[in-house]
Protein backbone atom coordinates (compact mmCIF):
# COMPACT_ATOMS: atom_id res chain seq x y z
CA UNK A 1 0.00 0.00 0.00
CA UNK A 2 1.05 3.26 -0.98
CA UNK A 3 1.08 6.01 1.57
CA UNK A 4 -0.17 8.52 -0.97
CA UNK A 5 -3.16 6.41 -1.84
CA UNK A 6 -3.93 5.93 1.83
CA UNK A 7 -3.58 9.63 2.43
CA UNK A 8 -5.81 10.47 -0.54
CA UNK A 9 -8.38 7.87 0.65
CA UNK A 10 -8.38 9.34 4.12
CA UNK A 11 -8.78 12.86 2.68
CA UNK A 12 -11.73 11.73 0.57
CA UNK A 13 -13.25 9.95 3.59
CA UNK A 14 -12.74 13.04 5.70
CA UNK A 15 -14.25 15.25 3.00
CA UNK A 16 -17.29 12.94 2.79
CA UNK A 17 -17.58 12.98 6.58
CA UNK A 18 -17.41 16.79 6.62
CA UNK A 19 -19.96 17.03 3.80
CA UNK A 20 -22.31 14.54 5.53
CA UNK A 21 -21.90 16.32 8.85
CA UNK A 22 -22.51 19.76 7.27
CA UNK A 23 -25.52 18.52 5.33
CA UNK A 24 -27.31 16.28 7.84
CA UNK A 25 -25.84 16.64 11.33
CA UNK A 26 -24.90 20.29 11.64
CA UNK A 27 -28.32 21.91 10.80
CA UNK A 28 -30.25 20.13 13.62
CA UNK A 29 -27.43 20.88 16.07
CA UNK A 30 -27.34 24.58 15.09
CA UNK A 31 -31.14 24.68 15.21
CA UNK A 32 -31.13 23.15 18.72
CA UNK A 33 -28.41 25.59 19.80
CA UNK A 34 -30.35 28.53 18.33
CA UNK A 35 -33.54 27.41 20.10
CA UNK A 36 -31.70 27.01 23.37
CA UNK A 37 -30.02 30.41 22.91
CA UNK A 38 -33.45 31.93 22.23
CA UNK A 39 -34.94 30.26 25.34
CA UNK A 40 -32.06 31.54 27.45
CA UNK A 41 -32.45 35.05 25.98
CA UNK A 42 -36.22 34.90 26.63
CA UNK A 43 -35.58 33.72 30.18
CA UNK A 44 -33.10 36.53 30.79
CA UNK A 45 -35.52 39.06 29.31
CA UNK A 46 -38.32 37.66 31.46
CA UNK A 47 -36.06 37.86 34.51
CA UNK A 48 -35.24 41.48 33.66
CA UNK A 49 -38.94 42.28 33.18
CA UNK A 50 -39.65 40.53 36.46
CA UNK A 51 -37.02 42.67 38.18
CA UNK A 52 -38.52 45.82 36.71
CA UNK A 53 -42.05 44.74 37.64
CA UNK A 54 -40.86 43.88 41.13
CA UNK A 55 -39.29 47.33 41.44
CA UNK A 56 -42.49 48.96 40.19
CA UNK A 57 -44.60 46.82 42.51
CA UNK A 58 -42.41 47.75 45.48
CA UNK A 59 -42.61 51.42 44.54
CA UNK A 60 -46.39 51.18 44.16
CA UNK A 61 -46.68 49.31 47.46
CA UNK A 62 -44.65 52.05 49.15
CA UNK A 63 -46.89 54.72 47.62
CA UNK A 64 -50.03 52.86 48.72
CA UNK A 65 -48.57 52.49 52.21
CA UNK A 66 -47.83 56.23 52.37
CA UNK A 67 -51.35 57.00 51.14
CA UNK A 68 -52.79 54.64 53.76
CA UNK A 69 -50.76 56.37 56.48
CA UNK A 70 -51.94 59.77 55.24
CA UNK A 71 -55.55 58.58 55.12
CA UNK A 72 -55.25 57.15 58.61
CA UNK A 73 -53.78 60.44 59.88
CA UNK A 74 -56.65 62.34 58.20
CA UNK A 75 -59.19 60.01 59.77
CA UNK A 76 -57.61 60.47 63.19
CA UNK A 77 -57.66 64.23 62.76
CA UNK A 78 -61.30 64.16 61.65
CA UNK A 79 -62.18 61.92 64.58
CA UNK A 80 -60.41 64.26 66.99
CA UNK A 81 -62.22 67.27 65.49
CA UNK A 82 -65.56 65.47 65.68
CA UNK A 83 -64.88 64.45 69.28
CA UNK A 84 -64.06 68.06 70.16
CA UNK A 85 -67.26 69.20 68.43
CA UNK A 86 -69.33 66.62 70.33
CA UNK A 87 -67.71 67.63 73.62
CA UNK A 88 -68.34 71.31 72.91
CA UNK A 89 -71.93 70.57 71.89
CA UNK A 90 -72.45 68.54 75.06
CA UNK A 91 -71.01 71.36 77.16
CA UNK A 92 -73.34 73.86 75.49
CA UNK A 93 -76.33 71.58 75.97
CA UNK A 94 -75.39 71.01 79.62
CA UNK A 95 -74.97 74.76 80.11
CA UNK A 96 -78.36 75.41 78.50
CA UNK A 97 -79.99 72.67 80.58
CA UNK A 98 -78.40 74.08 83.74
CA UNK A 99 -79.61 77.58 82.90
CA UNK A 100 -83.09 76.22 82.16
CA UNK A 101 -83.16 74.38 85.49
CA UNK A 102 -81.91 77.48 87.31
CA UNK A 103 -84.59 79.59 85.63
CA UNK A 104 -87.26 77.01 86.52
CA UNK A 105 -86.00 76.92 90.11
CA UNK A 106 -86.08 80.73 90.29
CA UNK A 107 -89.64 80.78 88.95
CA UNK A 108 -90.63 78.13 91.49
CA UNK A 109 -88.92 80.09 94.27
CA UNK A 110 -90.73 83.25 93.21
CA UNK A 111 -94.03 81.38 93.12
CA UNK A 112 -93.40 79.87 96.53
CA UNK A 113 -92.34 83.27 97.88
CA UNK A 114 -95.45 84.89 96.41
CA UNK A 115 -97.62 82.12 97.83
CA UNK A 116 -95.94 82.43 101.23
CA UNK A 117 -96.50 86.22 101.18
CA UNK A 118 -100.12 85.77 100.23
CA UNK A 119 -100.55 83.24 103.02
CA UNK A 120 -98.77 85.53 105.45
CA UNK A 121 -100.97 88.45 104.39
CA UNK A 122 -104.08 86.35 104.81
CA UNK A 123 -102.97 85.14 108.23
CA UNK A 124 -101.86 88.61 109.23
CA UNK A 125 -105.11 90.16 108.11
CA UNK A 126 -107.11 87.46 109.89
CA UNK A 127 -105.07 88.02 113.02
CA UNK A 128 -105.44 91.78 112.70
CA UNK A 129 -109.20 91.50 112.31
CA UNK A 130 -109.41 89.16 115.25
CA UNK A 131 -107.38 91.59 117.32
CA UNK A 132 -109.46 94.51 116.08
CA UNK A 133 -112.64 92.58 116.78
CA UNK A 134 -111.54 91.91 120.30
CA UNK A 135 -110.46 95.46 120.73
CA UNK A 136 -113.70 96.81 119.48
CA UNK A 137 -115.66 93.94 120.93
CA UNK A 138 -118.17 94.14 118.29
CA UNK A 139 -119.09 92.21 115.22
CA UNK A 140 -117.70 93.41 111.91
CA UNK A 141 -119.83 92.72 108.85
CA UNK A 142 -118.51 91.08 105.65
CA UNK A 143 -118.15 94.32 103.66
CA UNK A 144 -116.20 96.00 106.38
CA UNK A 145 -114.15 92.85 106.83
CA UNK A 146 -113.23 92.72 103.11
CA UNK A 147 -112.43 96.42 103.12
CA UNK A 148 -110.09 96.05 106.09
CA UNK A 149 -108.40 93.04 104.44
CA UNK A 150 -107.79 94.97 101.25
CA UNK A 151 -106.32 97.90 103.16
CA UNK A 152 -104.05 95.67 105.15
CA UNK A 153 -102.90 93.83 102.00
CA UNK A 154 -102.19 97.16 100.35
CA UNK A 155 -100.06 98.28 103.28
CA UNK A 156 -97.96 95.14 103.44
Amino acid sequence: MNINATLIGQMISFALLVWFTMKFVWPPVTKALAERQQRIADGLAAAERGKQELGLAQKKATEILHEAHADAADMLAQTARRAAEIIEQSKNEARAEGERQIAAAQVEIEQMTHHAREQLRAETSTAAIAVAGKILEREIDAKTHQKLLNELVGQI
